[in-house]
Formats: C-alpha cells, structure tokens, sequence
C-alpha cells in the first residue's frame, strides 16, 4: 500500500437497495462473508427495522443514520518517530477515513456480541450506538481520550 496517495484506492460505493444509502451499503459490504450479499443484505435490513421498532421511530434509516453519527470519530492518534522516540500524535479525521473506521468499529462491535443471531446483533448495537452507549460508541471515545491526552505532541504534526 502507497504512503501518501490513498485516494486512488477509495472505490466508489454504489448505493444500497432499499434507502438508496452508500452507508448502509457500506456496512452490508463490511457484514457480507463469502461473497453471500444478499445474506448481509437481510441481516442489516432486518436488523435496522428491528432497532427501528424498538426505538419506536419511524424510519429505520433515520436509526441508522444517527447511530453512524454516535459512532463517527473526530479525532484520532498516529504514530511518529521523532528524533529516537515515537509519540502518539492527534489527527483530524476526515472523509472516506471518518466513515471507514465508522463501519468498522460499528461491525466489529456488533460480531463482538455473542449468543444471539447476527440479525439481533446488528440492531442491538443500532439501539446502543443510538443512545450513546454500546462498544462502538466506547471505542470512540477511547480514540478520542488517547488523543486528548498527547495533546501536547500536535506541534509534531506535519501538514
């Protein structure tokens, strides 16, 4: 993988089915093993309409969307050798990064939970990523603590 130019390896993302959504279908991709879409594609259809009913709201989507929003980072650290020593240094998170690690963190979260089907899984953490709660959410605000914390290492950065 190039160092510096990671834009040509951004691949366009087309929308989803259903919420005509390049998020949701971001995640669909993210759940989907073996080549099985169609799978992915009813596990989080199903799981967003089951958040949806559980929040008592109107559409599933606009769950999703402020979920995704909960879980979303701002900031983040990045490792940098300077002079013998390697500091943690904060960054801002942009763009295709935000919603990349967005989705990561949000599946990862939802395979985490174990004794329940998948389905149930994804619209638990939808639920929690919702209310600000859940190891989606958590693992934001850690990324954002530890960058928080070297604060004082950002003059490293370089622009």
């Amino acid at each position: 993988m190039p160092r510096k130019t990671t834009k040509a390896l951004v691949r366009e993302v087309t929308p989803d089915r259903r919420y005509n959504s390049q998020q949701v279908q971001r995640v669909i991709n993210r759940v989907m093993h073996d080549g099985k879409k169609q799978l992915a594609e009813r596990l989080v259809y199903n799981g967003m309409d089951k958040a949806a009913k559980k929040l008592k709201a109107e559409s599933p989507l606009e769950v999703f969307d402020q979920a995704m929003r909960n879980v979303q980072p701002h900031m983040e650290t990045r490792s940098r050798r300077v002079g013998g020593a390697n500091y943690q240094i904060p960054f801002e998170v942009k763009g295709q990064r935000q919603s990349h690690l967005t989705t990561m963190w949000f599946v990862a979260a939802a395979r985490s939970r174990k004794g329940m089907s998948m389905e149930d899984r994804i619209a638990l953490e939808l639920v929690e990523a919702y209310n600000s709660a859940g190891s989606a959410v958590k693992k934001k605000e850690d990324t954002h603590k530890m960058a928080e914390a070297n604060r004082a290492f950002a003059h490293f950065a370089r622009f």
